[in-house]
């Protein structure tokens, strides 16, 4: 199977050689060694586990192949040195136990020639079975056509067994000869020095070794081969399944973002509609503002999960359309910790909450409001919180808290990324504003040089109440 393969880090953008060590998620966002350590092995983009990615074979035509996993199909020399190892070791257990049992009767015998005599009895099945092995995975019984195919690998047997005592005849102890009271070979004279067939030889070994062969050697051999199979195969339909559940919720993923995209866009381009007719320069800076929420939208389409700094500049870029069509009744507090600013967040979860307060609450208080967003860590778990003074609940509207697109989407977007280790909640009263509680797990990387701008540009900014730039977000 062909695959197409990243060939440089999605971080550092470092090339990844054809046979070396790389670290791939279920999206298959691919990092090196090192990011992967600095990540420690969680994905950046998705906060998916890393897992080590199988080598790869060199280019072909352009496409990078994986090399074979499966299976020993693509190490043949692998199964060859099994089967010698695992035949030796029966061979000599087998020489010990015959060994003792001549002793135990007061027959001892020269422990050399017990074992040349299994070594030449059972070390010769070595070179056979990755052939069989090879006939078992090309020719499998089946149940649709297992009689065919039983018929087919009894005749398989026997050519088996005739290779078999065809190799044990040509090794000098081949059978036990009492005339001359040793062993002797069917390709080799002793008395003489001389090459001499010997076909009695041959047809002793066939007649007292066909069964046996047959029953002891082939067919174990192919229930091996078979076993091994089925748990490759089943293996295989676990990792495509896995895959394939990935793949689902990657575009279950996809979609629930997709959805806030044109969500946010249509509501802003009512405000700007509006303004046209009342404020014609304040809806021209709304629609130029819009252009660039729109490009940064664009610029993290792929991605589903990134640092909340950069959450944060899409959200200002947001509120400053807010403010364009709010002017004074609209006083937003950011209140971020300062160790949370790499922290890894789903991309476009914020807006929907800050959007959705500023609906819902300011915009229907004719005296405006403020809206507050913070930030804190709380031992392993990063807790956000979006909250408004303003209408609070009102329990007769035709959208009730909580069952809007962007608050229905959020939530499920959490419960696909993080399953049980996250916690979404709804606070507030008839009058008194309402709060959004989010508990997600703390995931973080590195601070980077985007970070620190988007820092300084949040502080610096006269948008904002309540901002200490030394210490953090302070309200």
């Amino acid at each position: 199977m062909q695959l197409q393969m990243k060939t440089r880090c999605d971080r550092c953008a470092t090339p990844l050689a054809a046979d070396g060590e790389a670290y791939i998620c279920s999206y298959e966002c691919t990092f090196c060694s090192a990011c992967a350590s600095e990540a420690k092995s969680i994905c950046p983009n998705c906060t998916g586990e890393l897992l080590r990615r199988p080598r790869r074979a060199a280019l072909v035509n352009g496409e990078v192949t994986e090399q074979g996993h499966g299976g020993w199909g693509g190490r043949p020399l692998l199964v060859w040195a099994i089967s010698f190892g695992a035949w030796a070791a029966v061979a000599i257990a087998a020489s010990g136990e015959s060994y003792e049992w001549w002793a135990s009767r007061g027959k001892p015998v020269s422990f050399g020639s017990v074992l040349g005599s299994d070594l030449s009895q059972i070390l010769s099945y070595a070179p056979l079975t990755p052939l069989v092995f090879a006939l078992a995975m090309r020719f499998p019984i089946k149940r649709k056509d297992w009689v065919r195919r039983s018929l087919l690998h009894l005749w398989f047997a026997v050519v088996f067994t005739i290779a078999h005592i065809t190799l044990r005849g040509m090794t000098p102890f081949a059978v036990w000869d009492s005339k001359v009271g040793g062993y002797v070979s069917g390709i080799w004279n002793s008395q003489t020095h001389a090459f001499e067939f010997k076909w009695e030889i041959f047809k002793s070994l066939f007649l007292s070794n066909v069964v046996e062969d047959i029953t002891g050697a082939y067919l174990l051999i192919i229930l091996v081969a078979h076993t091994l199979s089925y748990y490759w195969r089943f293996r295989d339909r676990e990792l495509h399944s896995a895959k394939l559940e990935m793949q689902l919720v990657r575009s279950h993923l996809q979609t629930l973002k997709s959805q806030l995209q044109p969500h946010f866009l249509f509501n802003t381009l009512n405000s700007i509609s509006a303004l046209m007719l009342t404020d014609v320069s304040a809806a021209d800076q709304m629609m130029t503002r819009l252009s660039d929420l729109l490009r940064m939208s664009l610029e993290s389409s792929g991605i589903q999960v990134t640092r909340l700094s950069r959450e944060l500049n899409f959200v200002d870029a947001y509120l400053r359309i807010e403010k364009t069509r709010f002017g004074e009744r609209l006083n937003v507090v950011l209140d971020i910790a300062p160790e949370t600013l790499d922290a890894q967040v789903p991309s476009l979860f914020l807006q929907p909450l800050v959007e959705n307060a500023i609906r819902h609450g300011i915009s229907r208080v004719s005296a405006g409001g403020s809206v507050w967003i913070t930030a804190r860590r709380r031992g392993s778990a990063l807790c956000l919180q979006v909250k408004d003074n303003g209408a609070g609940l009102l329990m007769d509207t035709d959208d009730p808290l909580g069952t809007g697109l962007g608050l229905r989407t959020a939530r499920e977007r959490l419960r696909t990324l993080y399953g049980h280790d996250q916690s979404f909640e709804i606070r507030g009263g008839t009058s008194a504003g309402v709060e959004v509680c989010v508990t997600l797990p703390f995931r973080n990387e590195p601070p980077s040089f985007t970070d620190e701008v988007v820092f300084a540009k949040l502080t610096d900014s006269s948008e904002y109440t309540g901002i200490a730039p030394k210490s953090g977000f302070r309200g």
